[in-house]
């Protein structure tokens, strides 16, 4: 009897192992909830000697939900998720299970097929959901706005005019976070969904002409976009570039032949893009120019009103410039100018007002600092005009009337602020209009019909994020449309201070400081350092920043550097940090951090770092090169080795290594490459001694998630708790309304944790 049921036993151990094998790995089935289709995907497997489950929800991009109820008696399976007060029942059948899912009173059929699903990165390293909301809620107090007061996507957003003035576009939030975009017919007020957002995002739209609209998406965040188009209803709606792993973007829109448009594709070498001239009725396509030297790619293509490629700008050697161009009458393009690639010599406006067709209005800095705005002559090879340059800044903005015979109606330039120097008559008045009726805010024209009777307008300051207005000519009149944050009252939102300062080499630095009420009051109070991504480029701009009026509502003021290689400083600024990432962009970083303590506005023992894409690079290299400058970091898809980095390069980057050579470093000199190894946190491992938290986009083709996962893995190896978050329906930073409300939740619980 007794060595009967010692037997019976493992019997009844290996029957359950083989019916776990048997329902284990991940079970893939499609919700149909009428208005909506929901993918879900149950993760089975054993362990010790029971059966557990997670939950992904990927077009929510919410991933890891316990299961907390998970049975399996051959071939019955039960589960359970208390969280979202849901449970399923289903029958294994072979490799599916047919069952039924019940929630909220509810009963959904739900049939799921096995499947083998396969996560970018190393999918054990991930903090848990139940670690994240851990985190999360040490970010909870008594504030007046919550974190969804910044970052939820207004309800409505993105207006535009049609050409005519006859509709009103614009996305709209339903109550499942999807941003459809809308048609209003503005005479009746009738409005249509003329583009619905499923499963992925919609990540541009615009008119193409009265009665159609393009948009774009691609898939996860690979950034592999797809142009769609579509009538006003929805109707005949269209991929203009069906191409898997095909990267595709509208060059030109072609307001004189209204059903076409110019896309670049590249569709038959990966590493180069090319021309095409689609119909956005029929999609038929026609291949325009060949760019077939990946050795030497064609980087920008000069298209004409009438859709006739005037010039091309070229890659030569990885490092020069040669821009060609084609002159009226001749069936050739001639080399018209070469120089460094970081010399700009670019076709910004074709000066159709001439009766010269060669004439065109160029930004340049080859013969000096500044880039400046000049009017050339490409036949006579000569500048024939100085039209707009600024002693401190880049000059680069310009806008003409196509109405009026293409009038020059304004200039500009971004120095602490964007200045706009109208120049035509009919634009002083309108200008002069506006500046009356938003005295202290800047307003800028983001849409208008095009008999230039009506100007959709958009008013923003440090403090307010936005507001758009529909401004009548005739009248002079700007009417309020829409107000996109109006939880948002301008009186509690933070004072943005530009500053300036000099870096411990000389160089004049700008910046911005975002302040909270009590360092105004002449409390010093914790700092969160961010630098900019890029690093080369780019630049932080005054105006609303959802981030850091986040920050300064939760008492933290936030500290930006346009170090040293930022954009719009002119040429000597932007090389004077070519080879200097992780050295005296740093150093640049650190001057800011000692000049806003010296204001009295700081409590130096209180200074965090946090940046994404390269700013998450410098969060790591701020903790490696001044370990007692912070007390903490969060690295957002950032760079943390600068070998793996240059590795892991998406085909289409791979023609410019030499030029990212000379911005960054050159690892196939032995020197500079061994400063590469020095400035690259996954090496410096020893010298980060601080809490650190990661977060990283899945499918991000920039920055690999090995740059993420490799930092998080040898961090806990020395023994540290790193947080990591990653969301696996994202790429270069989060996109998603939830994923972005849950990082900025977690970011705050973390500095409650660690800054407070």
């Amino acid at each position: 009897m007794q060595k009967k049921s010692l037997l019976v036993a493992p019997l009844v151990l290996l029957g359950m192992v083989q019916s776990f094998a048997q329902i284990g790995g991940a079970w893939k089935g499609t919700l149909d909830a009428g208005a909506a289709k929901i993918g879900l995907v149950f993760h089975l497997k054993e362990e010790n000697g029971s059966l557990t489950a997670t939950l992904d929800i990927p077009d929510q991009g919410a991933m890891g939900i316990p299961v907390d109820k998970a049975q399996f008696t051959s071939p019955n399976l039960t589960l359970g998720v208390s969280q979202a007060g849901m449970t399923y029942e289903g029958v294994l059948s072979g490799d599916e299970i047919k069952g039924t899912l019940k929630q909220g009173g509810q009963q959904l059929p739900l049939n799921l097929v096995k499947t083998e699903i396969k996560k970018p990165g190393d999918p054990a390293l991930p903090s848990s959901e139940a670690e994240l909301k851990k985190l999360m809620d040490l970010g909870n107090g008594n504030y007046k706005y919550a974190v969804e007061d910044y970052f939820k996507k207004p309800a409505s957003s993105g207006f535009q005019l049609s050409p005519n003035g006859k509709y009103l576009s614009y996305q709209e939030k339903d109550a499942q976070g999807k941003n459809h975009v809308y048609v209003k017919e503005t005479a009746t007020g009738k409005v249509t969904r003329a583009i619905e957002e499923k499963e992925e995002l919609i990540r541009g739209y615009g008119w193409i002409n009265d009665g159609r609209l393009a948009y774009v998406m691609d898939k996860g965040g690979d950034e592999n976009y797809h142009v769609y188009a579509t009538n006003l209803d929805g109707s005949n709606t269209k991929d203009l570039t069906p191409f898997d792993g095909v990267q595709a973007s509208i060059l030109k829109t072609l307001k004189e032949q209204k059903d076409f448009i110019i896309v670049s594709m590249n569709k038959e070498n990966k590493q180069v893009h090319e021309p095409y001239k689609v119909n956005v009725v029929t999609g038929a396509m026609e291949k325009l120019f060949s760019n077939d030297d990946p050795a030497n790619p064609i980087a920008g293509y000069d298209f004409d009103k009438d859709g006739n490629l005037r010039a091309y700008s070229k890659m030569k050697n990885g490092t020069m410039t040669q821009l060609y161009f084609k002159n009226s009458g001749d069936k050739d393009f001639h080399l018209a100018q070469e120089s460094k690639w970081d010399e700009g010599f670019n076709i910004v406006a074709f000066n159709y007002a001439s009766p010269n067709p060669d004439d065109a209005y160029v930004t340049t800095n080859i013969d000096g600092d500044k880039t400046r705005i000049v009017l050339y002559d490409f036949k006579a090879k000569k500048i024939l005009k100085e039209v707009f340059s600024n002693k401190d800044y880049d000059a680069s903005i310009i806008g003409l009337s196509r109405k009026r015979n293409w009038e020059l109606d304004y200039l500009g330039y971004e120095g602490e602020k964007v200045e706009i120097v109208p120049v035509s008559k009919t634009f002083k008045a309108i200008y002069s209009n506006l500046e009356k009726q938003f005295k202290g805010y800047e307003f800028n024209i983001v849409s208008q019909t095009d008999n230039e009777d009506k100007y959709l307008v958009i008013i923003q300051s440090d403090k307010l994020y936005g507001k758009y207005y529909l401004y009548d000519t005739k009248t002079g009149k700007a009417t309020l449309l829409y107000d996109l944050m109006p939880q948002l009252k301008e009186e509690d939102m933070a004072v943005m201070k530009p500053i300036t300062f000099k870096s411990r080499d000389g160089l004049t630095i700008h910046g911005y400081i975002t302040l909270p009420k009590a360092a105004l009051e002449g409390k010093r109070v914790p700092l969160v350092v961010n630098p900019h991504g890029g690093p080369q480029g780019i630049r932080d701009s005054w105006g609303f920043n959802p981030e850091t009026q986040l920050f300064a509502s939760r008492g933290y003021a936030t500290l930006q550097v346009n170090f040293r290689i930022s954009g719009g400083y002119g040429k000597a600024f932007l090389r004077a940090g070519f080879k200097q990432i992780g050295r005296k962009l740093m150093d640049d970083v650190e001057d800011g951090v000692k000049y806003v303590i010296a204001q009295g506005w700081v409590d130096k023992d209180k200074v965090a770092i946090y940046g994404g894409s390269h700013g998450g690079y410098a969060t790591l290299m701020g903790l490696v090169k001044t370990p007692e400058l912070y007390i903490c970091g969060v690295d957002y898809v950032g760079v943390s080795n600068i070998e793996t980095f240059f590795a892991s390069f998406p085909e289409y980057w791979k023609p410019y290594k030499e030029m990212v050579k000379e911005i960054w470093y050159d690892l196939d000199n032995p020197a500079e490459a061994k400063i590469a190894k020095e400035v690259s946190p996954f090496y410096q491992l020893d010298k980060i001694n601080k809490p650190l938290f990661v977060a990283q986009g899945a499918n991000d083709p920039r920055v690999n998630i090995n740059e993420s996962d490799q930092i998080v893995k040898a961090m806990r190896a020395k023994g540290f708790d790193v947080p990591y978050m990653v969301k696996y329906n994202e790429g270069h930073g989060y996109h998603h309304e939830e994923n972005t409300i849950d990082f900025y939740k977690a970011m705050m619980g973390f500095f409650g944790q660690h800054l407070k």
